[in-house]
């Protein structure tokens, strides 16, 4: 593990960035990483990527917070009925063999990305204010029992539910969805203490690593274009989530850190081309005089 922890905290960096840059993905990286390269057995890095990604999030929700670009009511909520329902999937999944643990998060994954790459409204809309209190207790229970399950915490659940079934634009989805992440993220951890030790060591310093990337997503969320947020974060989950079905299968892909490096520039690279995005100036329409003010109405 000594060789392996400069390699595992570089990417526990990356697991931050996800989490600020794009509200979800955290759990993505981080029970792949505490199995495949941290070497933990998969319910312990399952717990463990609980506890990073809780705090994690938990921190990064700050900057969201002073632009403004948190629902209180409608995570507050969420996060509630999330809670109970991972709460429940953590006592669960501890009777659950490990490989269906993990190919059922990988084929979650697959669908979420499928949902978010194709989009169900214009990126920019306002959407409601706050989304009805029933269909916010539904779908909070729901994702926080897959939560659980699985050591999701939830954002590549939470993000699409809140931008494609809610309309809120991306960037106030990605805040609030921090805030629930963090509520399920704890709850699905306490579950999962009746069962399963932490290795603390390792989990405080994967966790520092996290929270310092975190900062510098959430930094950079506001200069991405919305409709660039929610294709990258379909992309990257697609990505994960076919690494992660991959090795379930038989004969599957095996890892090594080399294999985990590459996966570490796809993931800046995503970055790094939102960023590109951000900076170009917006289209202007043929036959419009770049100068020109636009039409009322």
């Amino acid at each position: 593990m000594s060789a392996a922890l400069p390699l595992t905290l570089g990417l526990a960096v990356l697991v931050g960035i996800s989490l600020g840059l794009l509200g979800g993905g955290g759990s993505i990286l981080a029970v792949p990483l505490l199995v495949y390269v941290a070497d933990l057995p998969v319910r312990e890095a399952i717990a463990t990527s609980l506890l990073v990604v809780g705090v994690t999030s938990l921190v990064g929700v700050l900057p969201h917070a002073r632009a403004r670009r948190v629902r209180w009511r409608t995570g507050l909520v969420f996060g509630l009925a999330g809670m109970a329902g991972a709460y429940v999937g953590g006592r669960l999944a501890g009777h659950l063999p490990p490989t269906f643990l993990l190919t059922g998060f990988a084929v979650l994954m697959l669908a979420t990305a499928a949902a978010m790459i194709r989009g169900r409204r214009a990126a920019g809309e306002a959407g409601p204010p706050e989304l009805p209190l029933a269909r916010v207790l539904a779908d909070g229970a729901v994702v926080g029992l897959v939560t659980g399950l699985v050591g999701a915490g939830g954002g590549f659940l939470v993000v699409p539910a809140l931008a494609l079934l809610g309309g809120l634009p991306m960037p106030v989805a990605i805040g609030t969805s921090l805030l629930v992440i963090a509520m399920k993220s704890f709850a699905g951890l306490a579950g999962y203490l009746w069962t399963v030790d932490i290795h603390w060591p390792l989990a405080v310093a994967v966790t520092a690593a996290a929270v310092l990337g975190s900062l510098l997503g959430g930094r950079l969320t506001s200069r991405v274009p919305a409709d660039v947020l929610r294709r990258s974060f379909g992309w990257f989950v697609l990505v994960m989530g076919g690494f992660v079905l991959a090795r379930q299968l038989p004969g599957g892909v095996r890892t090594d850190p080399a294999l985990w490096t590459g996966l570490a520039g796809l993931a800046i690279g995503v970055v790094l081309a939102a960023l590109a995005c951000a900076r170009r100036p917006p289209a202007v329409p043929a036959g419009v005089d770049p100068g020109s003010t636009p039409p009322a109405g």
